[in-house]
């Protein structure tokens, strides 16, 4: 044999010697990592990997290889084996992350609540929500949005030695997220009985639910409610012997329905009612021009604090969120019809044309499509786009945005969902036919299937995505929180006849102070006006500084 020839033979074994090693060290980490009754630990590791060599690169090319050798190769894991590996420690990493990260979609117990007996540490059964026992989590959890509550947080120290809601049984019907969970248990604080529902069946962090629960705090609401468990939790929030509410925080409108309707002599004796979404104004203003208000209501969703910030703002950040988590969409380059310009579609619009998505919008105000042409948007009716887009999303609060025939007409997997508040926008009862398959892939999304195999990709049924399927920034929950709780001291503690039984804007002076408790945050410093200066303007130095009818 040439020497030329020896070498590489030589090279062969060396290097089959090599992979033998690494296949042996594989499979102790296999079997460490896949293991369900072994832990590994740092010392395990250590000697999994003690063996290991170290060689110099092979440089020569390979010539000669032996039957043995071949053999020996072949004890390498293959491509298959390699990934078949790879997905038990994948699985077994996502199974112990999502154990320990979030309560809110991990449990497997299919029994509803309502069938569930529970008692909180304090004896109390008075709360139905998916688990007690995930009350700790949620404290956690509501203990990190305090700390970008600071305003709110600010309010309820100041406040809670005067308990200027000492006596008030408030009654809400709001999506339960940490967030709000700060803004209930500063109500409490600051003197209020409080009774809890969820307003929308999906938004619910189940773990929040627990904890209010467990601070005494009646909550009757858990994630994936049915449409009888939603009416159901409401009717246990009022429908109570020994508690009758005399104020009422809505989002949406329905607990107030579900009070005027079936409760009317508890409706009667409310002294105000704070509604935050447009939906539920539209109910308020309806109930009012018929003469049927017999309650001074509080318009939230129109105070500035709330137009200008959550609306806009939030709904700026949340879109992306919402959307990303649900389809894993790439915005760039795709064709997107936004129904509705308000503070909503605004912040929406700027979101995505910001990543690149070419929007169009649709409207009804002449005033609000103007904006949108100077902002660079193209102006459409639905119908015009419906076969060309791959997204649509409704902002508008209406009925029927999105009609079956429109449904019917779009391009295979075009997303359709909703950041309105409500989920009557798009059309969805007419989709559960039997002629359309539907088929959920995950959480929150649903492919209709039409017969030639069109498929629509819908998010949340319609309902409002970014809290159905994502979360919300925490501080501009904040400031749409304590224009709440101010609306609430402000309509519980106002003398008799300061109000009378009608819809009302939050008092400017109340949006001005809301923003200046949020100021420090980002060390901001305001500017004084000289008294010479206040006086050429007209007005007071400590405000309010603009009139009701100017538009920010």
């Amino acid at each position: 044999m040439s020497d030329s020839a020896a070498d590489a033979k030589l090279e062969v074994k060396q290097a089959s010697k090599e992979v033998k090693e690494s296949e042996n060290v594989a499979e102790r980490y296999s079997a460490m990592t896949v293991s369900k009754n072994t832990d590994a630990t740092v010392g395990d590791l250590s000697s999994a990997f003690a063996p290991v060599t170290t060689h110099k690169a092979v440089k020569k090319q390979i010539q000669f290889v032996t039957s043995e050798d071949k053999q020996e190769f072949s004890k390498f894991p293959t491509k298959a084996g390699r990934r078949s590996l790879s997905r038990s420690i994948s699985q077994s990493s996502t199974d112990s992350y999502s154990s320990a990260a979030s309560y809110t979609d991990s449990s497997d117990d299919e029994t509803s609540p309502r069938d569930k007996p529970q008692v909180n540490s304090k004896g109390s059964s008075d709360f139905c929500v998916k688990n007690i026992k995930q009350a700790e989590f949620g404290r956690r959890e509501i203990e990190i949005a305090e700390q970008d509550m600071s305003a709110l947080i600010s309010l309820r120290k100041r406040a809670q030695g005067e308990k200027p809601l000492a006596g008030a049984k408030i009654v809400g019907c709001t999506h339960i997220t940490a967030q709000t969970a700060v803004l209930i248990e500063t109500l409490v604080a600051l003197g209020a009985q409080c009774r809890w529902t969820a307003c929308n069946i999906y938004s619910t962090q189940n773990e929040v639910a627990a904890a209010l629960s467990e601070a005494g705090v009646a909550v009757f609401a858990w994630k994936g409610e049915s449409e009888a468990d939603f009416w159901w939790c409401i009717d246990r929030c009022v429908g109570t012997e020994d508690w009758q509410p005399n104020m009422i925080l809505d989002d949406g409108g329905d607990l107030t329905h579900w009070v005027y309707k079936k409760y009317p002599n508890v409706f009667r004796k409310i002294r105000g009612i704070v509604e935050e979404s447009v939906t539920g104004v539209h109910r308020l203003y309806q109930l009012s021009k018929a003469g049927k208000l017999c309650v001074p209501a509080m318009n939230v969703n129109d105070s500035v604090t709330k137009q200008k910030f959550d609306n806009l703002y939030c709904c700026r950040e949340s879109i992306l969120d919402g959307l990303k988590r649900t389809t894993d969409v790439m915005f760039g380059g795709k064709q997107v019809v936004v129904c509705g310009y308000g503070e909503v579609g605004k912040g929406c619009c700027t979101a995505l044309k910001a990543l690149g998505a070419i929007v169009c919008i649709t409207e009804i105000d002449p005033i609000c499509a103007l904006q949108a042409c100077m902002d660079g948007y193209r102006v459409v009716k639905l119908n015009e786009v419906i076969r060309q887009v791959d997204m649509i999303i409704t902002c508008t609060g209406n009925k029927n945005v999105v009609t079956r025939d429109q449904l019917d007409r779009m391009r295979n997997g075009c997303i359709v969902c909703n950041m309105g508040h409500s989920n009557t926008e798009i059309d969805v009862v007419s989709l559960r036919t039997p002629e359309l398959t539907w088929e959920r892939v995950r959480s929150q999304v649903d492919h209709v299937i039409w017969p030639d195999g069109k498929r629509v990709v819908l998010l949340a049924e319609g309902r409002l995505l970014n809290l159905s399927c994502s979360t919300v920034p925490t501080f501009v929950l904040s400031i749409t929180a304590t224009t709440q709780a101010l609306a609430l001291i402000e309509l519980y503690n106002a003398p008799e006849g300061r109000y009378k039984q009608d819809v009302y804007l939050l008092p400017k002076k109340m949006d001005e102070y809301v923003a200046s408790l949020h100021l420090p945050t980002f060390d901001a410093h305001l500017t004084e006006l000289s008294d010479e200066q206040a006086k050429y303007l007209g007005l007071n130095k400590n405000g309010p500084f603009k009139p009701n009818y100017y538009r920010y």
